[in-house]
């Protein structure tokens, strides 16, 4: 060995010791190395309707679940039980910022109290996306996935309009304030009443509130004051429909008074099928889930998604309603709670 060779030795093992450190811990595993990438953990999706008890968000919860099977997304449903309650959804639409979710489809209950807290998750990185009923701040959401609820409030009024024969005396029941969907249907209904000069419109200040039993009291109040007058009643969603339903037959008036309303279930299919109604305006709930929750996967996968996306309105009639179009949206399809 030479004098030159035990020389470069030292310079050598210096040279080769931050080689060696590295394969070592190569070797025992770095666990920031071994994690998976981001982008392929599974999505987390909070999914908050408005309330959990109406046929409708049962379809909407379907629609919602088959996105996520086929995307490969996790949902979580949660909603207040009854769609009065703000504060409850507030609430939950706040806990859920704290609850390592990826996004939130939500269907306000009032379109301006949730606009605070769909804010406050932007500004957590948790983008939002808008279903069934509108917020008064579409510069904070990913997209809007409903009804275009004031043509379905035209559509209504068209058809009370040609089964009352485009004459007589008409009452609308409201739903609840606040709500952006159905005071859309409200304001598209009156609209398409200014076609028919031969017309009047009763009442169209009373709120049925969001509950069967309220609707049964307003519509019960409402046809003692007009019970001589009215001849056609229009409301705009299915609670104050089987509601008002009841009101009619409590009178002796059902079959009488010409009957729309807005969302199906089983007790205004069945007035229907014995022409105590004369139309019902339907959605597509279970698209309207799907279409919620796919286009909020898109947008977190880095996607462009369009602003607003309709999910479409239709009219069933006593004599289109075993259509195989209409019998879909008639009977669409579930997810018990």
């Amino acid at each position: 060995m030479t004098l030159c060779s035990l020389a470069l030795r030292p310079l050598t093992l210096r040279l080769l010791a931050p080689v060696c450190f590295a394969l070592l811990l190569a070797g025992c595993g770095d666990p920031v190395a071994d994690a998976p990438p981001s982008g392929n953990k599974k999505l987390r999706i909070a999914v908050i309707p408005k309330g959990t008890t109406h046929e409708f968000w049962k379809s909407v919860h379907h629609g919602a679940a088959r996105a996520a099977k086929e995307f490969d997304v996790e949902i979580i449903w949660k909603g207040p039980v009854n769609e009065n309650s703000r504060e409850a959804q507030i609430n939950i639409v706040q806990d859920f910022m704290n609850g390592g979710i990826d996004g939130i489809c939500l269907a306000p209950i009032s379109k301006d109290s949730l606009v605070r807290p769909v804010r406050q998750a932007k500004a957590a990185g948790i983008p939002t996306v808008i279903f069934d009923s509108g917020l008064d701040d579409p510069e904070s959401i990913a997209s809007y996935v409903a009804t275009d609820n004031e043509k379905g409030g035209r559509l209504g009024g068209q058809c009370l309009a040609e089964a009352m024969g485009k004459k007589g005396n008409v009452i609308l029941l409201r739903y609840n304030v606040g709500s952006e969907s159905t005071q859309l249907r409200e304001d598209g209904f009156l609209a398409a009443l200014k076609d028919y000069p031969e017309i009047k419109v009763l009442s169209d200040n009373q709120y049925s509130g969001t509950t069967r039993d309220t609707s049964l009291d307003v519509s019960q109040r409402l046809l003692l004051s007009f019970r001589d007058q009215v001849n056609g009643v229009f409301v705009v969603a299915e609670p104050n429909g089987v509601g008002m339903l009841g009101a009619l037959k409590g009178a002796q008036l059902d079959g009488k008074v010409k009957f729309v309303g807005f969302d199906p279930s089983p007790a205004l299919i069945d007035a229907m099928t014995q022409d105590k109604m004369q139309g019902i305006v339907l959605q597509d709930p279970d698209t309207m889930g799907y279409l919620a929750v796919k286009t909020m996967v898109r947008h977190l996968r880095g996607e462009k998604v369009e602003k607003r996306i309709s999910t479409g309105e239709y009219v069933a009639t006593p004599a289109n309603m075993n259509t195989p179009e209409i019998k879909k949206l008639l009977y669409p399809p579930q997810l018990e709670e």
